[in-house]
């Protein structure tokens, strides 16, 4: 992995004069290959003056080696429908992205279906080098495989496949299965799955819990901690309520933020699911009216922290994280717990490199940060986010 240092002149409003990092890339980079296309008209609900969206060319030189990764070898005997493709990506778009953005595209394809990124939908400001995106697209990449094997359906899947479109992240091949991998009725957890940011209950998460959590993710490689040391938590609750304050200072990220808050689209995140300032059981994030009034830690003593990773810092590892995060949510949902993951303190470069250094004991590189615990007996549902039709994201 090679890190260099880019004239923020030729990025700006990209990086707020951050390194950008180009993966795997070990020659020179030609200037003009970083510049980003500003041509792009602005969304409905962002910034008046739009800041450059991410394009794709900043993701040059990732590894793409064509990784066929999947025990299941998919039986092309008997291709799918464009039914059955219609059902998949129907129960796939319920998977969890950034800001509730879901920035992903399906493509049909001979074999299955194609997943490629929706760089129209990066968030430049809290995301410059796509992480969270490419994360939310591994999260969607696993659920459709998940809803696949519940309705019958063998998948293989080729991660980064060798291609000169760099928005591609993910071939599916789809066969006919004899048997279900999976119950039918296990369909609907993708349903019940949802972000509660309501505080947790007072009672401790258990150790073993946690860690039964931290081995679903070992099949994608990645590498998943439960934070259950005293001083190893207090550092990392330090370090998120910073991450938090620093977050709250910075205008590009809270335009950006608000930019995808009580939308009436399909997308974003309704002001229904934030609780509101007065509630006592709001636990502090970043989104909310009252924010810099709010003075609770983001982590309370009971909750359960998993820190989620991997070796590498590139998009191949960023995806399988999101497909982990999936695997590892559902099965917290079918168990009755909730999980809220907290991205802002993996944005701040100085905030990763911390838990990095400091927590993990450089161990390995984090990705996303989850918080565990139980929702209060008795608590009303949340309203679900919104999805967007699949007309738009099936093509």
């Amino acid at each position: 992995m090679v890190i260099q240092e880019i004239d923020p002149d030729l990025v700006t409003g990209l990086a707020d004069r951050r390194r950008l990092f180009c993966l795997g890339h070990t020659s020179t980079v030609a200037p003009d290959r970083l510049r980003v296309r500003a041509d792009r008209p602005a969304k409905q609900g962002t910034f008046d003056s739009a800041p450059p969206r991410l394009d794709s060319r900043l993701w040059i030189g990732r590894d793409r080696c064509d990784e066929m990764t999947t025990k299941r070898t998919a039986n092309r005997d008997e291709a799918p429908t464009t039914a059955v493709v219609e059902r998949l990506v129907e129960l796939a778009r319920h998977a969890p992205s950034v800001h509730n953005t879901q920035p992903w595209i399906w493509r049909r394809s001979p074999t299955g279906v194609d997943l490629h990124a929706d760089f129209a939908r990066h968030l430049p400001a809290e995301d410059p080098s796509g992480r969270n995106l490419a994360i939310s697209c591994g999260a969607a990449l696993h659920h459709l495989q998940f809803a696949a094997h519940a309705l019958g359906w063998e998948t293989a899947v080729s991660r980064l496949p060798l291609t000169n479109d760099e928005s591609l992240l993910a071939r599916v091949a789809l066969g006919r299965s004899a048997h279900p991998m999976v119950s039918p009725e296990a369909v609907e957890v993708l349903r019940q799955r949802c972000t509660d940011r309501r505080r947790f209950t007072a009672w401790p998460m258990p150790t073993e819990r946690l860690q039964a959590l931290c081995r679903i993710t070992e099949e994608w490689r990645t590498h998943a901690v439960a934070i259950t040391d005293a001083a190893a938590k207090f550092r990392l609750e330090v370090v998120v309520n910073r991450a938090v304050t620093e977050g709250e200072l910075d205008g590009r990220r809270l335009r950006e933020q608000d930019s995808w808050v009580g939308r009436r689209t399909s997308d974003g995140i309704p002001l229904a699911v934030l609780p509101a300032a007065s509630d006592p059981l709001r636990a502090r994030s970043r989104f909310g009216p009252g924010l810099l009034e709010d003075a609770r830690m983001a982590i309370a003593g009971g909750d359960g922290l998993i820190v989620l990773g991997s070796d590498a810092d590139d998009v191949g590892s960023w995806l399988r994280t999101g497909e982990a995060l999936s695997a590892l949510w559902l099965e917290a949902t079918r168990a009755g717990l909730s999980v809220v993951p907290m991205s802002q303190p993996i944005e701040i470069d100085s905030t990763r490199r911390e838990i990095r250094d400091e927590v993990l004991d450089n161990s390995f590189v984090p990705h996303l940060l989850l918080r565990i615990g139980w929702q209060a007996m008795g608590r009303s549902d949340l309203p679900r986010t919104p999805r967007r039709p699949v007309s738009d994201i099936l093509r």
